[in-house]
């Protein structure tokens, strides 16, 4: 998958190879995105859409072409549907400030999963106590799957928007996405999909899926830090109050009043990072000449891979064994007495062979509390990571182990 793209690769860590599976905490970046950061500060760095001059009208073409390309990307109808943001989490603060400011009362309730990243729990635990609402949870089965029959349960008219993640960055397995928001949807319940582990791994078509919103992150999808989106449809943007004032978010301002400016700009005060923007609409490209659909098989591939190989290794516990899996799996180790050997430990002499893994709760507490741990080592790919990596990681895991074990 164009390995040799991606210079980062090339270095040592440690006197090893690199072998990089953090992708679900950031991605690395082609050549072809690092020359576009460089290209837009050398050659047509401006602010956009205020400007007259030709710089400012090119870097403005750049914004809303990359607007464009990521509305398709994730099959938004019509780019003024897709706002950019910082990334997923001020995505998600976005949709709870604004959706709970027009929706939300005292005694009203949303819902979330098990599953969460803090990014989909603490906005709404935010909105929750700024709104006396309540914040219910879908809870969890015994194979880690959502309990869809506790959920349809928790559907009711006093629900106002269900949250939940597309895939869980923890686990990796996907939720049913389709089957809950068709429920909700029964009742007229809005529903958002948090994407940052999905847009980067599978083909996401936000229309066909019929969410109402959808949130994901540059970063991990081959572009730079920073630079995220908020897709809504337009009936729903267009009845939410702005999340921010400031310029460009405007019409015109008085001392009597303001009037805001039209879909997407509203919702996008102040200078956006239109560098951010470009870059991820290379990113985007550089994805779509990949194919999609072979990236997941590629990804799907070392994920069944992976588990089958740590499967052979004595004390080794892989969550959700057994499901299929979209980009990672977290996994944690005990001795022969049944004692958790900590992550931290793991993977600091991972990282001493070169091993680039991610430790600890990953942002997904609760979850934790639901396993039983501290937290957990977790895998995660992108479309540079080869099964000889997995290899590498395999024979450095049991190295690791020997000497903690001993």
């Amino acid at each position: 998958m164009r390995r040799e793209d991606f210079p980062i690769l090339k270095q040592q860590v440690h006197g090893k190879p690199l072998v990089y599976f953090d992708n679900a905490a950031t991605s690395q970046k082609p050549q072809c995105v690092i020359d576009a950061i460089s290209e837009a500060y050398t050659t047509w760095n401006a602010n956009i859409h205020r400007g007259t001059h030709h710089l400012s009208q090119v870097a403005t073409a750049k914004h809303e072409e990359a607007r464009q390309i990521l509305a398709d990307l994730i099959g938004a109808k019509q780019s003024k549907e897709v706002l950019f943001t910082r990334g997923t989490t001020e995505g998600l603060n976005m949709l709870a400030f604004s959706f709970g400011e027009a929706f939300v009362g005292e005694g009203d309730e949303i819902i979330v999963s098990g599953l969460e990243h803090h990014s989909n729990i603490v906005p709404w635990q935010m909105l929750c106590e700024r709104k006396h609402a309540m914040l219910r949870v879908i809870p969890l089965r015994e194979d880690l799957s959502l309990d869809m029959n506790a959920y349809k349960q928790l559907l009711s008219p006093r629900t106002k928007l269900v949250s939940v993640a597309h895939v869980s960055n923890v686990l990796g397995i996907q939720n049913p996405v389709e089957q809950i928001i068709r429920l909700a949807h029964e009742q007229g319940i809005p529903v958002c999909i948090d994407g940052a582990q999905s847009a980067p791994h599978i083909p996401v078509d936000v229309q066909a899926m019929d969410c109402d919103f959808f949130v994901c992150s540059g970063h991990k999808m081959y572009a730079p830090t920073g630079i995220g989106l908020l897709y809504g449809k337009e009936n729903w943007l267009s009845q939410l109050p702005p999340y921010q004032g400031g310029g460009e978010m405007i019409q015109h301002v008085r001392w009597e009043g303001t009037t805001y400016n039209e879909l997407p700009y509203r919702f996008e005060a102040g200078t956006p990072d239109y560098v951010g923007s470009y870059a991820w609409g290379v990113a985007a490209k550089y994805m779509q000449e990949c194919g999609m659909a072979a990236l997941a098989a590629h990804e799907q591939d070392l994920t069944a891979y992976a588990e089958q190989q740590l499967g052979q290794i004595a004390g080794v516990k892989i969550y959700a064994a057994g499901q299929k899996k979209v980009g990672a799996l977290s996994l944690n180790v005990y001795d022969a007495a049944g004692k958790l050997v900590h992550p931290f430990d793991i993977g600091a002499l991972l990282d001493q062979q070169g091993i680039a893994v991610r430790i600890g709760h990953h942002c997904a507490e609760p979850l934790m509390g639901t396993l039983g741990v501290v937290g957990t080592v977790r895998i995660s790919f992108g479309m540079y990571n080869t099964r000889e990596e997995i290899d590498a990681f395999i024979a450095a895991l049991q190295r690791a182990l020997s000497i903690l074990l001993s």
